[in-house]
């Protein structure tokens, strides 16, 4: 029950941070824009906001497909709770209080599935131990 436990909110978080990216990509320039925008008031510089803001959607996609799939599980909540723990950074940065809790229960939700990610028997990282 455990392994089904963990397989439902490893999808979940995977979805998550799928779409997140999936509907930025194909607009990447123009999210790019309204989140170098967000910052323009901000103690962070554009010269790391800019890149940031194309990475982000590209991380998301990457990090949500590869838990999807169960495809290097650990690096990718490692991966994830980093890309979390920069969104919170950045929104404490602009003030953004709204989007705090979102952010700190994705967060806590990586390291939930990172704590248990000996109960991902579900997933492509089983199949190549075998």
């Amino acid at each position: 029950m455990e392994t089904t436990s963990f397989l439902f909110l490893r999808l979940a978080v995977a979805i998550s941070m799928f779409g997140h990216g999936l509907v930025r990509l194909p607009k990447l320039t123009a999210f790019s824009n309204w989140m170098v925008g967000s910052f323009e008031n901000s103690m962070l510089p554009k010269t790391i906001v800019t890149p940031f803001s194309y990475l982000l959607p590209i991380a998301e996609f990457a990090i949500g497909f590869l838990l999807l799939l169960g495809l290097f599980t650990k690096p990718s909540l490692i991966a994830g709770s980093l890309v979390m723990l920069a969104l919170l950074f950045g929104t404490s940065m602009i003030e953004n209080w709204e989007a705090i809790p979102s952010q700190l229960i994705h967060i806590s939700l990586f390291a939930l599935l990172l704590h248990f990610a000996d109960y991902n028997s579900w997933a492509i990282d089983t199949l190549i131990k075998k």
